[in-house]
């Protein structure tokens, strides 16, 4: 399936705090199982996520070089949380904290990632937006899309080495109840 030309609205849809929105990929975030929170939150029918890259939902403020750190941790066999901003098959959007896990087989080799993902805290997000919009400006800000998310992943590793924090570290200061 093409991911579709959405354009945002702007809206914010939301989900109840009680609610998870669960998806599994294969290998390559092919998904291969999306429960119902998801279906109703993003706008998509099964049959349209299943199959369907994961980047289906990936919202135009959302930076890659925090994806990009996202997929190079759970590559590594490592599990990380993220705040991250989707965008609903009508062009609304929902904020979520993510926790992504690899899933392995009995062996031990990673088949699939696994990712839980539940309404964040307020405060957290209205603090991750300057930064994720920063972010974005350094990547849209190069003509190679590959030259600016570089440029934006060492702006991310550089301030999380001016805090002396690991991304997951960074990911819950930012929220009110830790």
């Amino acid at each position: 399936m093409a991911r579709p030309n959405v354009n945002p609205t702007g809206r914010e849809q939301t989900f109840d705090v009680d609610e998870i929105i669960v998806s599994k990929t294969d290998t390559k975030g092919i998904i291969t199982y999306a429960n119902t929170v998801f279906m109703r939150v993003s706008g998509y029918k099964e049959d349209e996520l299943l199959g369907a890259p994961h980047n289906l939902i990936r919202h135009p403020d959302m930076p890659r070089c925090v994806f990009k750190l996202l997929w190079d941790t759970i590559e590594s066999g490592k599990e990380i949380f993220a705040y991250v901003v989707n965008l609903c098959k009508n062009g609304d959007h929902y904020w979520v904290l993510a926790h992504v896990t690899p899933s392995f087989d009995s062996s031990g080799r990673i088949v699939g990632y696994h990712s839980s993902r539940r309404v964040p805290d307020r405060t957290a997000v209205e603090q991750v937006i300057p930064i994720y919009r920063a972010l974005c400006e350094v990547e849209r800000s190069y003509s190679d899309r590959s030259e600016g998310m570089e440029a934006a992943t060492q702006q991310l590793v550089a301030k999380l080495g001016e805090l002396n924090m690991q991304y997951d570290e960074f990911v819950f200061s930012l929220a009110t109840c830790n």
